[in-house]
């Protein structure tokens, strides 16, 4: 057993304090949604276009990363990225009408993708240095960051705090996180020959290389719609449960913020515990379970009426079930075969982030059409399909150090 060293645990804490304000920064925000498109008198179709702009964004930012990482390094790439997503979040706050919260949206998802790539990198490299896994551990401070920053949201919006200045505290606090895990992750983090292009290292076989790439793309895809299943019920966390505690629960406006929590929360829960069932048994196994989960508790969800214990179970239930869905996605794109470990993740990453593009659309359309409880009967859908995908990530327990995966 690899025994990590001060300074190896130092770059974990560090890079947990990462992914923890990166969690906490952009789910500051999500609480005071029904607020905010009460105050812009959004729709609901309205109101699922303008959040998927930070989904838009995230994937208009998904050729940035790999340079600013390797012109400045991972750690000063995620410090900086957090003070302007900080600004860009805070900014909704002051949106008059919907299209500026959408441009807030835009810019907070564009420099997000950015962090979350420069953060992974980041933990890679540690968890390569320590010589054990650290991922998926990360990935659950990063929920442990949302709920924290949905938790302290919802209170302040239940205290009638001001949205601007919650909104602008919280862009600074995680500012000083992300700074004091710089300062912990230290040279942990640096690797030389960052920005050695694949080309270069081998010019004679370009046709060989594209012909490998595609083959990787056509393979990830049954992955790709496994984490698809996942950010689908992250979306409608982020952007519908508080929603649906209010239109659906009966909850008032100020406190519907726990329903964030509730689902957050629950994943959170579900990445601790994940690695334990996976080691037991697999992750097809686990996801399969999941997935069952899932569709349980979007069944629960369509089915209340002014009910919100049995709302919030079924939020609970969809958020536990999700809980290894993206993680193990990403550690089975880095078995990928004919293509680096990074690039598989790097494939099934960004392919990924198109559940975030569809998901509030739908589900606003639907809800604009019909009702939001049939707009959210969507949920019941990614469960089913999560669990019929699942053998798509394999029956073998995972490797350890396996290198590359969101943080989400």
């Amino acid at each position: 057993m690899t025994h990590p060293t001060p300074p190896m645990r130092r770059a974990t804490a560090g890079v947990g304090l990462a992914f923890a304000s990166n969690g906490a920064i952009f789910a500051s925000l999500l609480p005071w949604y029904p607020l905010l498109s009460e105050r812009l008198d959004l729709g609901a179709a309205q109101f699922g276009l303008i959040v998927a702009c930070f989904a838009v964004g995230s994937i208009a930012s998904s050729a940035l990363p790999a340079p600013l990482i390797a012109r400045f390094g991972a750690v000063p790439v995620a410090v900086v990225g957090t003070a302007l997503v900080g600004v860009a979040v805070a900014s909704a706050a002051w949106a008059a009408a919907g299209w500026m919260l959408a441009l807030a949206l835009l810019a907070a998802g564009f420099l997000d993708a950015v962090i979350d790539v420069a953060q992974n990198v980041a933990g890679i490299r540690v968890q390569d240095a320590a010589g054990r896994s650290i991922l998926s551990s990360m990935h659950a401070l990063w929920s442990l960051g949302a709920v924290a920053g949905g938790g302290v949201a919802t209170l302040a919006a239940a205290a009638g705090a001001d949205v601007r200045l919650h909104l602008a505290l919280t862009g600074v606090a995680c500012l000083a996180l992300v700074l004091v895990g710089g300062r912990l992750i230290g040279p942990a983090a640096r690797a030389p020959g960052d920005a050695r292009p694949a080309a270069s290292a081998d010019p004679a076989t370009p046709v060989r290389r594209g012909s490998r790439l595609r083959r990787a793309l056509v393979v990830s895809l049954p992955l790709v719609a496994v984490a698809i299943c996942g950010t689908m019920v992250e979306d409608v966390a982020n952007n519908w449960a508080a929603l649906s505690a209010v239109r659906i629960g009966g909850l008032p406006v100020d406190v519907a913020g726990v329903a964030f929590i509730v689902v957050i929360g629950s994943q959170c829960v579900g990445r601790f515990t994940g690695d334990a069932l996976i080691q037991r048994t697999s992750r097809a196994a686990v996801a399969r379970l999941g997935g069952a989960l899932i569709a349980l508790g979007g069944i629960l969800v369509v089915s209340t009426t002014g009910q919100v214990a049995a709302l919030l179970v079924g939020l609970a239930l969809a958020g536990y079930g999700s809980a290894t869905l993206v993680p193990s996605a990403t550690r089975a794109a880095a078995e990928i075969p004919g293509v680096s470990a990074g690039a598989g993740v790097t494939i099934v990453s960004w392919l990924m982030r198109l559940g975030f593009l569809v998901t509030s659309p739908l589900i606003g359309g639907l809800a604009d059409a019909v009702d939001l409880r049939l707009g959210l009967g969507l949920v019941i859908v990614v469960g089913v399909a999560a669990a019929l995908l699942a053998g798509a990530l394999g029956g073998r327990r995972p490797h350890q150090g396996t290198a590359g995966a969101s943080a989400r």
